[in-house]
């Protein structure tokens, strides 16, 4: 059976002029435009596929992958706002993503960002926005253990940092302290649970805690040495961006893990690399 709002693998039943028609099981026969038919595809064929309804709504499917499917949150820009409907976000698909006007909470401008949920609104069966993130979010005490990898989603800025959507199912929080630099609203990151507090409030790291974030890194940096002949360069002056970017951790995580690589005579460094021994 398909899901509405959701990638699925559909196999072709039968080709007709304005496209193919995919078994749907109990939501029936759906149309994959033309544009969309990948080439030598032929009835039998199984095809991944994105299943929404169109401005008639008929079921539909696309090859194209939205930002966000029914269920997940994201970061959308707003293409348009027509008063006393809604706001329309761009999602990644040629048809843009209704944010009705009453599941706003913000003002959305032509060309502005806002943090949604997507989900399938029950009076009409189309796939909607909201920005009544609460809602949409498991506010019981979550059951995660320290140290536990998390995905997460920037979502607000807040006096003591940033609020993250956590797995898509709970608040957490990531202190500016604890930071290398400013996130972004929108970034999706993979971070870690430092604790789940007793008021279930679940406190935040992008980087692994003491000797369990610096082992895996030496051997990560020693392995990108080895790739690059010996020598990258990184020192002391480099940005936290560049170091996030190359190593997924923070400056400050990258300059402990150099430490001990440097103690342990693994590594030389000088103002604008770090070298293999031997490798000057």
């Amino acid at each position: 059976m398909a899901d509405l709002g959701k990638r699925n693998r559909l196999a072709i039943v039968r080709e007709a002029t304005p496209g193919c028609y995919l078994d749907g099981g109990d939501l029936g026969e759906i149309l994959l435009p033309r544009r969309y038919i990948p080439e030598n595809a032929a009835p039998g064929a199984v095809l991944d596929v994105f299943i929404y309804r169109d401005s008639e709504d008929r079921l539909v499917a696309t090859t194209e992958v939205p930002l966000a499917m029914v269920g997940e949150f994201a970061l959308l820009r707003v293409q348009g706002v027509k008063p006393g409907i809604g706001a329309f976000l761009d999602w990644g698909l040629s048809k843009d993503l209704l944010l009705p006007r009453r599941e706003q909470v913000s003002f959305p401008r032509e060309g502005g960002l806002v943090v949604v949920h997507v989900f399938i609104d029950e009076k009409s069966d189309r796939i909607v926005a909201s920005e009544r993130i609460d809602r949409w979010l498991d506010l019981t005490p979550a059951s995660y253990t320290a140290e536990q990898p998390v995905n997460l989603l920037i979502a607000r800025e807040t006096p003591l940092g940033y609020s993250a959507i956590v797995e898509n199912a709970h608040w957490g929080l990531l202190y500016d302290s604890e930071l290398a630099g400013p996130l972004r609203i929108g970034d999706r990151l993979n971070g870690f649970v430092r604790t789940v507090r007793p008021d279930g409030k679940i406190d935040l790291s992008l980087d692994r805690s003491g000797f369990a974030r610096i082992k895996p890194l030496t051997a990560q940096i020693l392995e990108a040495l080895t790739a690059a002949g010996g020598t990258l360069p990184f020192h002391d002056k480099s940005t936290p961006e560049e170091i996030r970017t190359a190593f997924g951790v923070s400056k400050k995580a990258f300059k402990q893990a150099l430490g001990s690589l440097y103690r342990d005579r693994k590594i030389v460094l000088d103002s604008s690399s770090i070298t293999l021994p031997g490798r000057q």
